[in-house]
């Protein structure tokens, strides 16, 4: 049990030391956050149009050698003006398949919030801070070969990061 412990506090804080800080996500559907600018989502399959309130986003991730080590974080939020409590919205993702084409989206359908706990602040200053949906992110694994599409309500941000795993530490007999 210790030996497994070590192994995965070695793989989370490789993947801590090396993740990329948030990312923001594009607006357009069409040429979303890629450096292969030329791809769109429409050649890549038929995604459904977003709904009313909602927007699509769609984030283009570049080849790596090995993706089995690298793993993506989506981040939907605000920023907003927050003070010293702790700022949260809540919702929940579903992934969903396109009919036909066995590929996965991702749906925030609805979000409420702003929560916030009561403490005192003291007077210290307010600051703008993005602020995420459930305080946390959605791991998906890495795949270049397909887009990470997303529907996320209006209003609300999408951010990514990009997770990589080391190589880990020789577990000791």
């Amino acid at each position: 049990m210790k030996k497994h412990f070590s192994i995965i506090l070695a793989l989370t804080l490789s993947g801590v030391i090396s993740a990329c800080s948030a990312t923001p996500a594009s607006n357009n559907p069409n040429n979303a956050t890629s450096n292969d600018s030329t791809k769109s989502l429409e050649q890549v399959a038929p995604y459904p149009k977003a709904e009313s309130g909602q927007k699509r986003m769609a984030i283009f991730v570049d080849p790596k050698e090995d993706e089995s080590k690298f793993k993506v974080e989506l981040l939907v939020g605000k920023t907003m003006e927050t003070d010293c409590n702790r700022q949260f919205f809540s919702g929940a993702m579903t992934e969903q398949t396109l009919d036909g084409w066995g590929y996965n989206y991702h749906v925030l359908k609805s979000v409420t919030g702003p929560a916030s706990t009561m403490m005192a602040c003291g007077g210290k200053p307010k600051k703008n801070t993005f602020v995420p949906v459930n305080g946390e992110g959605y791991m998906l694994r890495y795949n270049s070969k397909l887009p990470i599409v997303v529907y996320i309500p209006q209003g609300f941000e999408l951010k990514y990061r990009i997770w990589s795993a080391g190589d880990g530490i020789p577990v000791q007999e």
